[in-house]
């Protein structure tokens, strides 16, 4: 059997399997110079990791629904519906509180890390032979390998790093708790290396992308969470092992990987130099979408204006969330295949 690469071997390694091992081994190396510019925060950190990445990656997934003349008429109705009912999801959300909005984002945000993981890991297990037992042990693994770390978060001590705001998680601090689910976390991990081994053996095979995602999975939350308690450290692990392979993936699978015919006007991207074109239009729209963020309400990289815009937050925030709202929630159906 051949291994079912989502593109190419070379690719794949560089672009959805490598991230995660290739910022583990830089925060290695550069332990105690990551912790010098933590100290010294930089508006290039900020730039490149939440606004060239964190949101870049937000959009690409207008490369598989919105600009894509076929599907969006095709799912039309969701396409057109789901950004309003993610504004006024938030607008009641909001009027709650600031910290009852955030909180609710980052739990589905969460959500959306987990199952984007999962998405990979299925994905590289289309070709193999499925039974109930494979399933549920690959669908265990790559749970346990995400969902550890986030109980983790929940109940060990304060972590120095957040997913948007302080306090926007359930905490209660519990050693016994931890401790269980930690021997439970090691049970199922030791479990799929022990079948994966026997399975190998017998069948002559090993699924070499479903396997590295998986181990991607576990070292990047389990160092980015439970190991460290850093702030750049995590938002290394999290944002890049998250967004460079789901914008390789759309362009390797929607773009590089349809004919002319199947993406109309995106057919351009094909070329020579398409895929810099496709990185330039999401940094674009993301920068634009976080000057307005910095304008209307954080005011922290960027100093525009001294107007004072607290009293708008209410309609600013949840709808300058729309975006990121829409695409955590329609990534759950635009990925879906009966196959």
């Amino acid at each position: 059997m051949e291994q079912p690469w989502i593109h190419k071997a070379k690719t794949d390694s560089l672009f959805i399997i490598g991230p995660s091992f290739f910022v583990l081994a830089v925060i290695f190396v550069f332990q105690n110079y990551i912790t010098s510019i933590e100290n010294n925060y930089s508006f290039y950190t900020w730039l490149f990791l939440i606004v060239f990445i964190d949101v870049a990656h937000v959009y690409a997934t207008l490369f598989k629904t919105y600009f894509v003349k076929s599907k969006f008429q095709k799912d039309r109705k969701r396409l057109i519906l789901l950004p309003v009912i993610c504004f006024l999801t938030g607008l009641v959300l909001f009027s709650f509180g600031s910290l009852v909005f955030w909180s609710f984002l980052a739990y589905v945000a969460v959500f959306h890390f987990i199952r984007q993981q999962y998405g990979f890991m299925r994905l590289y297990a289309r070709k193999e032979e499925k039974t109930r037992v494979s399933v549920w042990m690959d669908n265990l693994t790559i749970y346990a390998a995400t969902v550890y770390p986030m109980l983790f978060w929940f109940f060990s001590s304060k972590r120095k790093f957040n997913w948007f705001v302080e306090n926007e998680f359930f905490r209660f601090e519990n050693q016994a708790i931890l401790e269980i689910l930690f021997w439970a976390y090691s049970a199922i991990l030791s479990l799929y290396v022990i079948r994966t081994t026997i399975v190998s053996v017998k069948t002559k095979f090993f699924n070499i992308p479903k396997n590295s995602i998986i181990l991607g999975t576990v070292l990047s939350w389990y160092f980015g969470i439970v190991y460290f308690n850093d702030d750049l450290i995590f938002t290394l692990l999290n944002v890049v092992s998250h967004g460079i392979p789901y914008m390789a993936l759309v362009y390797f699978k929607e773009i590089d990987g349809k004919t002319s015919n199947e993406i109309g006007a995106l057919a351009y991207l094909k070329r020579y130099n398409g895929i810099l074109i496709y990185i330039g239009i999401l940094v674009l729209i993301a920068f634009s979408e976080e000057f307005l963020w910095e304008f209307f309400v954080w005011n922290e990289n960027i100093t525009v204006s001294n107007f004072d815009f607290s009293g708008w937050q209410f309609l600013l925030v949840p709808l300058l969330s729309v975006p990121q709202f829409t695409h955590y929630i329609l990534d759950g159906f635009i990925w879906k295949s009966k196959n």
